[in-house]
């Protein structure tokens, strides 16, 4: 249950940063590295799923 509500978390937290990075902060310097930081953490998430779903975690 503990890894399906820390799923969540992560998917969340980066669905918030790249709200924020095609959005208000979009002219802003950093938004291509929030933009990144998202990517990873969609992909550790997907990573996350994959392992949960296998029965790996």
């Amino acid at each position: 249950m503990g890894l399906w509500v820390f799923f969540v978390v992560i998917l969340l937290s980066a669905t918030g940063i790249l709200a924020l990075a095609l959005g208000p902060l979009k002219s802003a310097p950093s938004a291509q590295m929030l933009r990144m930081i998202a990517g990873v953490q969609y992909a550790l998430a997907a990573l996350l799923l994959g392992a949960r779903l296998t029965g790996n975690a």
